[in-house]
């Protein structure tokens, strides 16, 4: 059931014996700038110029007469003599006059008779001759001081715009962040979703922003059960909670709500007594190592996070015949800051959206499918120190100072016996939707997206942290536009609900105005979990708009000497830009501080879910420096992409992308290759042949602009594949992580090909991706068509 509060801008004959020629200004050459040139100057003096030859020219002036002989010939023979052809305008520095050849006889031509009245004559060519000078220096300085207080949109447009950016991000401080965060942490306490929309919807209001909406869909959302879960070991019949602590009563008072919360959204529920395998981090060579050791049918998993997306970890247990799995974080994977042996989190096995609507909006009258599980398989997180007394070890594992991984020993047997409840209902998800209306492009869309509580206590400060920073740039903005600007394209900002369930609220929005939006959308910036760590900045960006990623982060270096290397990936990101990237192919953005240490380990870390005791964003960042740069870095992107003629984005960044994830493959064929060439030729001739041009402001034509725009927001979508793996992206231009360049679907094929005597899994995804490099090189050749032969009409 979906529920909108408010619905969705003077002709002179020419001859051999004139001197000099006018060319009017609508006579240019095809392509000449509308606007003025540096030349209008020099044009001003020679129009006067002109104008006082015609009236030297004129009858009455006898002081200029031809002599008898050519006299008579004009009379005689006058149509005859003049040539009437006209005389095309020679390329010129100067614009508006060209000097014709004079003829040899010019001077005998045109002899001046002897003066009828010396006196007379002299004080009228007196007269004339000031009245010239006069209106000679008169013309210089009007046009001279017209042309310096007017200044052309070619060179003052990038100037205004970059000052104009400046003057709104300016008002940005981290004082205010922090306290619009700490307003945010205090709404932790009322559980309802709709009330925590009601005051974000109103705090946007009162900033300005129109045309704020409270979107309502009623969803399918798995809750745990009345009583937490539990793991015993069978041996000696201890019973353990999820976060290590022995069941009793008193342990599940102290708190209750976090051992209710330590599981798995989605996930099967029942009891299994089974066998603890360890199966490390889950990929193909670990279950294909075990599986030739022990029977593992119906057995129990031991399975770290990270390093690959947990939804394709799954699905590999699942064919193996798992029954269940026991899901834990290595404390060697995360920062020596952090310290979680014994906190527990969340997960959720959704991949996407209402479980019950797949694939369509949960709108009122949608049918429902009702599916408590989405997977087969028993899965419970659990803490690692419930982890390290399963099997045994002492508490100090460092040697020599170096971390100990956890890891089961293969000659031990561990029985356990692990219990799930969980319950399924319908709830409503609330997304909050505002609308800064554009002025030049209105149907054009930058989105800007954060999300806003949802599930108990999971990261609450994250999602203060992510709306403080959203509503920081939105106060900054208004400002602005209250002293009457705004942008070019229009701005979209959305607080999305039910994230930590599987971006529950983004789906959903996205699946209902799917259609307006896969025509309207330019870009999506998110603000999702903006301080992860203070240590590194980390930009995660789009082949097409990592180079304005670059520029921004370059030039908000404080000491361009002291910058650190730039940190920019096309890489998987667990945040509500999902249905975006991979049902839309929009190029997205996002800025984050993380730990050194968290980029350097285990990817798909963040698909955890820490309570809000793990997450102290005030300790990492204490005077909100760090989000007021995350959040003047984000702002400068969406003001260039709203604001900017044409899209910022770079087509050739694009066509080198995927050049260089078939370097060093071992599954790339020849035809990828010279399709991958093909692509990269015809992006350098998009760029050089429109791009150039369009960006130069004397050469800009609206209707090209447009119609380029138009390509640029698209390029994307050529690159979504119809089949991916379970948790990988559909759009093949992202890869697992920032550490890998391989296409991430050619990589999990040739993993499955070393582990099954077939390659048919290898070829269906050669197939897909050889079918996304040709549409993006056609895509490409045919808008190359389209611009030369609007061209060629025009000529």
């Amino acid at each position: 059931m979906g529920e909108n509060e408010a619905s969705l801008p003077n002709t002179a004959l020419q001859g051999k014996k004139m001197a000099y020629q006018k060319v009017n200004a609508d006579q240019r050459a095809p392509g000449h700038s509308q606007y003025l040139d540096n030349d209008d100057l020099q044009a001003t003096a020679l129009d006067l110029e002109w104008d006082m030859e015609k009236e030297l020219e004129e009858p009455g002036f006898d002081q200029f007469q031809l002599n008898s002989a050519e006299n008579q010939n004009l009379e005689n023979s006058e149509t005859a003599d003049l040539n009437l052809d006209p005389i095309q305008p020679a390329a010129s520095p100067k614009g508006r006059f060209q000097r014709l050849q004079e003829e040899s006889d010019y001077v005998t031509h045109y002899t001046r008779s002897a003066p009828k009245s010396n006196p007379c004559n002299f004080c009228r060519l007196l007269k004339i001759f000031c009245t010239a000078i006069i209106l000679f220096i008169s013309g210089i300085l009007i046009g001279y001081y017209s042309h310096k207080n007017c200044p052309s949109n070619a060179t003052s447009s990038g100037t205004l715009d970059l000052h104009l950016y400046q003057e709104i991000l300016k008002t940005i401080q981290g004082e205010d962040i922090k306290k619009s965060f700490r307003n945010l942490v205090q709404l932790y306490k009322s559980e309802d979703d709709m009330e925590i929309s009601k005051k974000i919807k109103t705090q946007w209001t009162s900033l300005g922003l129109e045309d704020v909406q409270l979107v309502n869909y009623s969803v399918l959302l798995n809750l745990p059960g009345l009583s937490p879960s539990s793991v015993t070991l069978s041996s000696s019949g201890q019973c353990f909670h999820p976060n290590g602590q022995p069941c009793s009563e008193e342990a599940r008072k102290w708190s209750s709500q976090d051992l209710l919360y330590s599981y798995a959204a989605y996930s099967a529920n029942g009891i299994l007594e089974a066998e603890v395998i360890d199966v490390s981090y889950g990929n193909a060579d670990d279950l294909k190592r075990i599986k030739k050791m022990k029977n593992v049918t119906n057995q129990i998993a031991l399975l770290k996070l990270g390093k690959l997306p947990l939804l394709y970890k799954l699905s590999l247990l699942e064919k193996t015949g798992f029954g269940g799995v026991l899901l834990y974080i290595d404390p060697c994977d995360l920062p020596k800051t952090a310290n979680l042996s014994y906190n527990t989190f969340m997960v959720s096995l959704n991949p996407g959206g209402d479980p019950s609507t797949p694939g369509y909006p949960s709108i009122d009258g949608s049918f429902r499918q009702h599916r408590s599980n989405l997977t087969s398989l028993l899965v419970q997180p659990i803490s690692a120190s419930l982890v390290a007394k399963l099997i045994s070890l002492p508490k100090d594992r460092t040697t020599n100072g170096a971390c100990s991984p956890l890891e089961l020993p293969n000659n031990e047997e561990r029985i356990v016996n692990m219990k799930i409840q969980t319950v399924t209902k319908f709830e409503t998800v609330t997304n909050v939707v505002g609308y800064l209306k554009g002025v030049t492009f209105p149907d054009r869309y930058v989105i800007v997206g954060s999300h806003h509580h949802t599930a108990h206590s999971y990261n609450r400060q994250e999602w203060a942290s992510s709306t403080a920073v959203i509503t920081a740039f939105i106060r900054a903005l208004m400002l602005r536009v209250k002293r009457g600007w705004r942008p070019d394209r229009t701005i979209v900002f959305c607080s999305w609900g039910g994230t930590a369930f599987g971006n529950i609220g983004s789906y959903e929005w996205g699946e209902d105005f799917r259609k307006v939006l896969q025509r309207n959308v330019v870009a999506y910036i998110s603000l999702h979990s903006p301080i992860r760590g203070n240590s590194s900045l980390h930009s995660v960006a789009s082949p097409s708009l990592q180079q304005l990623v670059a520029e921004k982060n370059k030039f908000n270096c404080p000491r361009r000497d002291q910058c650190p290397k730039t940190n920019i990936s096309s890489e998987q990101i667990q945040d509500d830009a999902d249905y975006f990237i991979n049902h839309l192919g929009v190029p997205t953005v996002r800025f984050t501080y993380e730990d050194i240490k968290t980029l350097e380990g285990p990817s798909f870390l963040s698909e955890a879910l820490f309570p809000k005791r793990a997450t102290k964003i005030e300790e990492m960042d204490p005077f909100f420096n760090l989000h007021e740069t995350i959040t003047k870095l984000s702002g400068e992107v969406i003001l260039q992409i709203a604001n900017e003629p044409v899209l910022p984005f770079n087509a050739l960044d694009i066509a080198l992308e995927v050049q260089n994830s078939l370097k060093g493959d071992q599954t790339t064929t020849p035809q990828l290759l010279a399709l991958a060439s093909r692509l990269r030729e015809s992006a350098e001739l998009f760029q050089s042949d429109e791009m150039r041009p369009a960006n130069d402001p004397k050469e800009r034509d609206p209707t090209r602009v447009r119609m380029l725009n138009d390509l640029l927001q698209d390029m994307e979508k050529s690159f979504l594949v119809q089949h991916a793996p379970p948790g990988f992206y559909r759009n093949i231009l992202y890869h697992l992580d920032g550490k890998t360049s391989q296409f991430s679907t050619l990589l999990e094929a040739w993993e499955h090909c070393k582990s099954l005597a077939s390659n048919e899994t290898l070829q269906e995804a050669l197939s897909e991706v050889l079918n996304s490099i040709n549409a993006a090189q056609v895509y490409f050749k045919a808008g190359l068509d389209v611009f030369e032969s609007v061209l060629v009409g025009k000529n």
